[in-house]
């Protein structure tokens, strides 16, 4: 981060005009390590920082779980941060908010046979948008949270970008955010390694230095969203068949709740198919309730569909090149973006990849970044739906939609 306040300019550190102790910040602290140094960061700088904690979601519901954030141990953590570095510190219910606008979500879009990302949900539909409407009425000039994402001025508004530390950055979590929110948001750690942060939380004696870091799902205990799922919509787990994309019915299973696209291992079924190949969840369909299995070939996909596009670039959308507009895509947080050709279609859009990505499920994210290797996030889209060039026969046949099979 820059100096804290330049005279020749008239903005501090965070692109605001007017200096640190005249500008008001709200902090969103979930009790973790990276909110609590981004809210001591800020109060160490001379900036009028004001924490606010979510209370999302009540042990009742989702099973207790250790270290999870927002709830429990995790908002004592956040008040304990905020009398540290001398700050107000408020804690707000969005109990119900977070239940309808991310777990029902969540439970409904596992129940539909697609493969939903509550994060996602969480800061497109809770943290960036109630969140922030508070921060406004609060009268704070920015809200600031501790994701490992950099935002900067461009020649169109702000732009969002990927961190300096690569293990940690959350880009993929955060494609649904809109200009108009980046304009108000601010992520003072995207210059920041962890362990980097964690040594400044030792440093400014804050007790969550060496706290280990929360899993992605806050509310799923264990890793078990089928728990979950199954408290939300006791209905969703329906028994019905596992069948192999050439028709023969090849066992039963007890939901597809229980399968995810792609999955290999535990299907139930003995041994795979013909000549024992090894055989790959290709798509389910909660109509018919099947499970359908096929070859590895079956499940690598080169096309995407996708609804909802958000799109952070500098040209208009609708307007992208002909025969479109070359890009890095990333239809995982995990893996990195690859080379891929973007087009708008009427759907939303369209994206072909250069190789194929295989496990890739409607209900996922991909997201757009700069093809030059820039780092920034162009923006992202929802996937309805995945294409492969793999036909029965093992040859290559464009545009084989795994949602016909």
């Amino acid at each position: 981060m820059r100096n804290v306040f330049d005279e020749e300019t008239g903005l501090n550190s965070l692109d605001l005009p007017g200096r640190p102790e005249e500008t008001r910040v709200v902090v969103a602290m979930s009790g973790g390590v990276d909110s609590s140094v981004t809210a001591a960061l800020l109060k160490e700088q001379g900036y009028d920082v004001v924490g606010i904690t979510m209370q999302l979601y009540d042990h009742g519901v989702a099973v207790q779980k250790k270290g999870a954030c927002c709830a429990g141990q995790d908002i004592h953590d956040a008040r304990r941060v905020a009398e540290r570095i001398g700050i107000p510190h408020y804690v707000l219910d969005y109990e119900d908010r977070f239940r309808k606008a991310v777990m029902d979500d969540f439970a409904d879009t596992y129940a539909a046979g697609e493969t939903p990302i509550p994060c996602v949900r969480c800061n497109e539909r809770v943290k960036f948008r109630d969140l922030l409407e508070t921060a406004r009425e609060l009268g704070a000039a920015a809200l600031a949270t501790g994701h490992y994402i950099a935002s900067k001025q461009g020649k169109s508004g702000r732009e969002l970008h990927r961190p300096r530390d690569a293990e940690r950055d959350q880009s993929y979590f955060l494609f649904t955010t809109t200009r108009e929110q980046l304009d108000f948001l601010r992520f003072p750690l995207g210059d920041l390694t962890k362990p980097e942060a964690r040594a400044l939380a030792a440093r400014m004696g804050l007790d969550v230095a060496d706290k280990p870091d929360s899993q992605d799902i806050c509310f799923v205990p264990q890793g078990r969203y089928t728990t979950v799922v199954r408290n939300l919509r006791p209905g969703a787990s329906q028994p019905g068949e596992i069948v192999h994309l050439d028709g023969r019915v090849l066992g039963k299973h007890d939901g597809i709740i229980n399968f995810t696209i792609g999955q290999r291992r535990g299907l139930g079924i003995g041994a795979d198919g013909p000549d024992s190949e090894p055989l790959f969840v290709v798509k389910l369909d909660p109509v018919t309730r099947r499970v359908v299995v096929g070859p590895r070939g079956a499940v690598e996909t080169h096309r995407l569909v996708l609804r909802d596009v958000n799109w952070l670039g500098d040209e208009m959308f609708d307007q992208l090149p002909q025969g479109g507009l070359p890009v890095l895509a990333r239809v995982r947080s995990t893996r990195e973006p690859v080379s891929a050709t973007l087009e708008s279609t009427p759907e939303g859009a369209s994206v072909r990849l250069l190789e194929a990505e295989g496990g890739v499920a409607a209900g996922q994210a991909c997201v757009f970044y700069d093809a030059a290797g820039s780092g920034r996030v162009l923006g992202g889209g929802w996937i309805a739906r995945t294409e492969s060039n793999w036909q029965a026969d093992g040859t290559a046949e464009p545009s084989l939609s795994a949602a016909n099979l």
